[in-house]
């Protein structure tokens, strides 16, 4: 309800060519915007599932619960990267404030 925006992942191919799956998801994402009045960003997801898969190893999860969780944590695993690379650029884009003497 509170959402700013949106980013939906985008599943490309890994070497980044866009299959059926990723023009379904901008397919999505074009009548998601027409009922949304939020931007919607598509986010590349490759290799998201792998890496939070990892981490869970890593936290000795068990695979029932991993099973459980991944698509969870690889959502949040993708938003991350956006919200960091999306702060990166604000802070590159900033204007240099000037210290007072």
């Amino acid at each position: 309800r509170n959402a700013v925006a949106f980013i939906l992942g985008l599943p490309l191919n890994m070497d980044g060519s866009e299959g059926p799956r990723a023009q379904a998801s901008r397919t999505f994402a074009r009548n998601f915007a027409r009922i949304s009045e939020r931007p919607i960003g598509l986010w590349d997801e490759r290799l998201s599932t792998a890496a939070v898969e990892r981490a869970l190893i890593a936290a000795d999860a068990s695979r029932a619960k991993r099973a459980q969780v991944i698509d969870q944590h690889a959502a949040a695993f993708i938003l991350q990267g956006a919200l960091d690379f999306l702060g990166r650029i604000a802070d590159e884009n900033a204007p240099d404030e000037e210290l007072p003497d």
